[in-house]
């Protein structure tokens, strides 16, 4: 088998990414995902694009091969015959390449959700060049649509000079260079295309829903993915971060900004729906939404990363929305509330049922709202930016809110069924009212209900010490009289809770009883059903770090960091089995990314709380 060409030398020092399916599926790992600021598209290892929502994020899926491999639609370019892949991103970019090896040539395919020099286009464009690196190398062609759960059957016609398909509402074009041979039916596009060294070709689908569709020449949609190359690069190079794992931090960096819906400003929890937290569980929800928590978080992360504007964007659509319906726990990325949800009666990923559209959270009490968003105001803040008059009142009315409400009972960062008295979320409430009197004393917030504000918080405190902490565990247990753990609990030393000697210990226990390998579980009992949470390591060693424990925090951090890395090209899912460390539930996940981001800045600025 011949070799990659000179300029692909990395391929000889890498092992081949995992290109065989089983029962028509790839690992999770073997995705890299494209995105364009409005969608997420994730192409595997063997060429195959099997998951792309059009035109938004939470669109129904035009190919959805990844939950419905019979039916669900791809976009393949797959060498005949035997071959090795080998997938990476660009430097510094969201724009990834994959270099096939086959006994008779290798070749190259570099792919982006193409955007423009003024940022996002106005149609979705998804673009796929081929280059010849040596020999000869043939590709088949696949390019089949989703029937949707059969609620839609695409079909094809000619409009004008050009074939056009349709799949519901969304119209779209496969365009190609001349190198393709096609045949066309209402199901799709089938063909080959053969490519010698030193040739390229190129093939691309534009679409949009209920809109004038562009028709782009191959010239300028091949330009597009050097654009578009050159354009995450750019924002890549305003990243600020000069510690030693920069490439790393960069890509999570990247991978935030692949979820940030550029139309609002929201932040999707993550690009995917459906994914499994335990092969063949029932954990198998909707992320395509943006969640308080996660949207907060990731504000800090954008701040610590110096992405300034997309921080304020945000920021600034997480306070309207909040403003318009009170401290609801997620919405919609346009800013509506979440569906209730619904069974999808697909096959699943690896057959995991039930497969859901929407989100049951919806409908939740989670006390963690409020210290998200206060954390999320005060770091903004601390920034060196200004709240407006419109803000501060919204803030002012969620600490009054949360200052009534702190007793009540909730689901929990972890949205469990059963509500309880959880720990964490009145940490998050002893926050959310700390945040507020900083605000306060800063000129941010309206002093009038500081000094309430004040004594509510104190009170809080004075519960949690007297009814969370247990002498048994020798920890904060997950909610008073359970004696489990809650992995979550290690952020209480990121929000500054007081007691660092019950904290410390709290994440020693937490290490003994939830630690598996090189992760943690979310909290006791999780190990039953579903693989152990990614942010909670890296919470965990962002925690050691704060506490002044910098040698375990990092040792922590770069296991976990490693682990991930040796498994696929830097898109992190929410979850890996302990056992095989293959990776579980949606992705790119914004909580694992945004807590690698927080984690890594933290050990290189060393500051303990």
């Amino acid at each position: 088998m011949q070799g990659p060409a000179a300029d692909t030398e990395w391929c000889a020092a890498v092992s081949a990414s995992t290109s065989e399916r089983s029962e028509g599926e790839l690992p999770l790992e073997s995705y890299a995902a494209l995105g364009d600021g409005r969608a997420v598209a994730l192409s595997g290892a063997d060429g195959s694009i099997d998951w792309w929502c059009v035109p938004n994020l939470d669109s129904p899926p035009l190919f959805n091969r990844l939950l419905d491999p019979p039916e669900g639609g791809r976009f393949a370019l797959t060498p005949q015959g035997p071959y090795q892949s080998y997938q990476r991103y660009l430097p510094d970019s969201n724009v990834c390449e994959t270099v096939f090896v086959t006994p008779q040539g290798s070749a190259r395919v570099v792919e982006s959700l193409n955007s423009g020099t003024a940022g996002r286009l106005p149609w979705a464009e998804l673009a796929r060049r081929i280059e010849g690196l040596t020999g000869e190398v043939t590709f088949s062609l696949e390019l089949l649509f989703s029937r949707r759960a059969n609620a839609v059957s695409p079909y094809q016609s000619t409009i004008g000079k050009h074939a056009v398909f349709h799949v519901e509402r969304v119209l779209g074009l496969f365009l190609h260079s001349a190198g393709f041979e096609v045949e066309r039916s209402d199901e799709g596009v089938r063909g080959m295309v053969q490519i010698r060294a030193g040739c390229r070709e190129l093939a691309a689908v534009v679409a949009g829903q209920d809109e004038p569709l562009v028709v782009p020449s191959i010239a300028e949609i091949d330009a597009r993915i050097d654009t578009s190359h050159d354009e995450w690069q750019r924002w890549a190079e305003g990243v600020q971060y000069d510690g030693a794992h920069r490439e790393q931090f960069v890509r999570s960096a990247l991978a935030l900004k692949l979820l940030l819906y550029s139309p609002t400003g929201a932040i999707a929890a993550a690009a995917t729906a459906g994914l499994p937290e335990r092969i063949g569980g029932d954990k198998n929800y909707d992320y395509r939404y943006a969640w308080v928590r996660d949207a907060g978080y990731t504000v800090k992360a954008f701040l610590a990363a110096g992405a300034h504007a997309e921080a304020k964007a945000a920021f600034s659509w997480l306070l309207k929305r909040l403003y318009e319906y009170g401290p609801r726990v997620c919405f919609t990325l346009q800013g509506a509330p979440v569906p209730d949800a619904t069974s999808v009666d697909i096959p699943g990923y690896r057959h995991s049922q039930p497969v859901l559209a929407g989100n049951a959270a919806t409908l939740q009490r989670q006390q963690g709202v409020y210290g998200d968003i206060f954390e999320t105001a005060h770091r903004f803040v601390e920034c060196g930016n200004i709240l407006d008059s419109s803000s501060a009142l919204v803030l002012a009315q969620l600490a009054d809110q949360c200052a009534d409400g702190w007793r009540q009972k909730d689901s929990g960062i972890w949205e469990l069924p059963v509500p309880q008295h959880y720990t964490n979320s009145k940490i998050s409430c002893w926050q959310a009212l700390a945040r507020a009197v900083e605000l306060a004393d800063g000129g941010q917030l309206p002093t009038t209900c500081r000094d309430r504000w004040q004594r509510e918080s104190d009170r809080i405190a004075e519960w949690i010490d007297a009814n969370c902490w247990s002498e048994n565990l020798q920890a904060y247990e997950f909610y008073p009289g359970s004696g489990k753990l809650d992995a979550s609990l290690a952020l209480a030393v990121r929000f500054r809770f007081d007691g660092r000697d019950r904290l410390a210990a709290t994440l020693d226990a937490i290490d003994r009883a939830l630690g598996c390998g090189d992760f943690h579980y979310r909290y006791s009992g999780a190990d039953q059903e579903e693989g152990c949470f990614v942010a909670c390591t890296f919470w965990m060693a962002e925690a050691r770090m704060l506490l002044g424990q910098h040698a375990q925090g990092t040792s922590t951090l770069l296991r976990a960091q490693e682990a991930l890395a040796r498994r696929g090209v830097g898109v992190f899912s929410e979850m890996v089995d302990a056992k095989s460390g293959a990776f579980l539930g949606n992705l790119p996940q914004g909580l694992s990314h945004l807590a690698h981001v927080m984690a890594l800045d933290v050990m290189t600025s060393q500051k303990p709380c």
